[in-house]
């Protein structure tokens, strides 16, 4: 006679008496399980747990992918310059001046933008 490994969850300790479910679920999530058979719960729980971890995923990667947008280019940016690059100010024998500044690798490279407004 061969007998069937019996899995305990190990967790929580054992109680007879029935869980008390969490007080923000709504009650049809409550009551509605409660005739199935433990098998059938077993079931709905390891659905319910790649439910949440697909949702989970899909909420990361549009995360990711809103991050990872191209921002508008600004109207004054070249085309040769990058959407990532800042704009720097240099100052040359005491006159300064706007620069687009970007990386490319482990060299930051520059294109000149326009004069700084004394003004500012």
């Amino acid at each position: 006679m061969q007998f069937a490994p019996l899995l305990v969850n190990t967790d929580r300790p054992m109680s007879y008496e029935p869980p008390t479910p969490p007080a923000d679920l709504p009650t049809d999530v409550i009551d509605t399980p409660n005739d199935y058979s433990p098998e059938l719960l077993r079931d709905v729980a390891h659905y319910a747990e790649d439910l949440a971890e697909h949702r989970e995923r899909q909420a990361r990667l549009a995360e990711a992918e809103e991050e990872d947008e191209i921002d508008e280019r600004p109207d004054d940016l070249p085309d040769d310059v990058p959407t990532k690059a800042t704009i720097t100010i240099k100052e040359i024998n005491d006159n300064r001046y706007y620069y687009w500044q970007w990386r490319e690798g482990d060299r930051v490279k520059s294109k000149y933008k326009s004069p700084v407004n004394p003004d500012e």
